[in-house]
């Protein structure tokens, strides 16, 4: 077209350059706006606007705010689609005062917004974060008596439930329907979500319940968050209704609804369901990912079907899936308690090999394994390895170090680190806790077991009756039955046994 004789207008070449912005060739659209300059051909109104929004998906804004320049020298009106190019493009790169800023100008400059631009620019304010200032934006508009739209209202109102302020998104959600504007499944789906982020599990059926009713379709998305949401809680029951409504409306299940399903069923250790689902998601045609592969390595290292674990970890690499840090802890995990010690440094030193160091949940389940194995001296250096990388430790990391030490009859050291845990200001947990008492109890150090029963209370962290029987157990094995009984009526009392 450029060779042509004569050239072709401007309007051809806006046909080929909208056709690559479709498809998000956004470098391409770049390159050969610049070679039509060289060629001198003269962009039209809406080649500048193709150009300025590349500009402004690539993230070059001073670029995109010189072709504003030039729309306005070459005696072109920038209209409210110029406007929201620019304001979103401000948005993307996380230039939110600018974007208010220049929205400002604008209307001190006369020009009209429509409900475009403020919808970019409440969702830009959501994503950062900003869900009070989307909120008193929104309040503006509404004074100044800008229509709002159901946009505006599903952005906030998502932002609120991501924020767990689900009471908060519902008065949202009355105050759009009392204006008559008809919430969407985007609406809708915004809600369910928040409800099943903060465990209501009621909610997000009557809302799903009142869509139908309205005739609004659920899509993917909405059945996914509740699948995943009862298979968290093992509602079995709930999730084969899902199931069945996905059927009956036509949604195919995807990756995501099958990766909650194995996930469900390997949270209650019914691996062989999940693997089912597993198969049953490759023979139809849905392509596992990292994660997929990550739950059921997980799952059956969790029971001990080690080879089964393997078999999958190999065959990722022949579909070229590439394990994640995840996916390698959990098999470094289960290879070192399954006595596959050396297998079990061979992936810790792939790990390294590839870029992708091991993380604390990693190292916890290598410290695990070697003081589990009496190499207590091997795990406090690899410790010390690992907090000089940079690596921080967690409340886990500590107690499986305690633990170690405890049973290596090292109690004065353990005593070390869990004194250093109190003076870090850890929330100390329960497990915590029964480490060090079972290391007391186990050099018949009985008064101080009891001495840290107490603490714990007084650190409201409540014992359990794993804490109680290990003290109880004790002191009937030393003959001191009266305060063995005193504890074991205590425990009763506390409805523990």
């Amino acid at each position: 077209m450029l060779h042509k004789n004569p050239t072709p207008p401007a309007i051809e070449f806006g046909k080929i350059l909208g056709s690559l912005v479709k498809n998000k060739h956004h470098p391409t659209v770049v390159s050969l706006s610049h070679q039509m300059e060289l060629n001198r051909v003269t962009p039209d109104y809406v080649t500048h606007h193709i150009l300025m929004n590349s500009l402004c998906q690539l993230g070059y804004i001073t670029f995109a705010f010189s072709v504003l320049t030039k729309i306005l020298k070459r005696g072109y009106q920038p209209n409210a689609i110029t406007f929201n190019t620019l304001i979103k493009g401000l948005c993307l790169k996380g230039d939110l005062h600018k974007a208010l800023q220049f929205h400002d100008k604008l209307l001190a400059l006369g020009f009209q917004l429509d409900q475009v631009v403020y919808g970019t620019l409440i969702n830009g304010l959501c994503k950062a974060g900003k869900t009070t200032s989307a909120l008193q934006l929104l309040r503006r508009l509404d004074r100044k008596q800008i229509q709002l739209n159901s946009v505006m209202y599903t952005t906030i109102i998502d932002s609120l439930c991501k924020d767990k302020l689900v009471n908060d998104a519902c008065d949202l959600y009355s105050e759009m329907v009392a204006k008559g504007i008809s919430p969407n499944v985007f609406t809708y789906t915004a809600l369910i979500s928040g409800f099943c982020i903060v465990g209501k599990l009621k909610e997000p059926i009557d809302l799903f319940n009142k869509m139908v009713s309205e005739n609004i379709n659920p899509d993917i998305i909405t059945f996914n968050i509740l699948v995943d949401a009862f298979c968290k809680e093992g509602k079995v029951k709930e999730v084969r209704n899902l199931l069945a409504l996905m059927i009956k409306e036509g949604i195919k299940p995807n990756v995501v609804t099958y990766t909650s399903l194995m996930d469900g069923y390997c949270l209650v250790n019914e691996v062989n369901k999940a693997n089912y689902i597993f198969k049953t998601m490759v023979q139809r045609g849905v392509t596992p990912d990292v994660w997929n592969y990550s739950i059921m390595i997980n799952g059956f290292c969790k029971i001990k079907m080690i080879d089964e674990a393997i078999t999958l970890f190999k065959e990722m690499r022949c579909r070229k899936i590439f394990p994640n840090t995840i996916t390698y802890s959990s098999l470094i995990d289960g290879l070192f308690k399954s006595g596959k010690i050396a297998y079990a440094w061979e992936l810790v030193d792939e790990m390294h090999d590839r870029g992708q160091p091991p993380d604390i949940i990693t190292y916890n389940s290598i410290l695990d394994a070697l003081c589990k194995n009496h190499h207590v001296d091997k795990a406090i250096a690899l410790f010390k390895e690992f907090k000089d990388k940079g690596i921080q430790p967690d409340l886990r990391t500590y107690t499986i170090l305690i633990d170690g030490l405890c049973k290596g009859g090292r109690l004065k050291d353990a005593r070390k680190v869990f004194e250093e845990l109190l003076v870090k200001g850890y929330n100390l947990s329960v497990y915590t806790y029964t480490v060090m008492i079972q290391g007391l109890c186990n050099e018949g150090l009985f008064d101080e077991a009891l001495a840290m029963l107490s603490k714990m209370e007084d650190n409201s962290c409540i014992p359990n009756a794993v804490t109680y029987e290990i003290i109880i157990r004790s002191l009937f094995y030393k003959d001191e039955n009266d305060k063995a009984e005193k504890l074991l009526s205590e425990m009763i009392a506390r409805g523990l046994l």
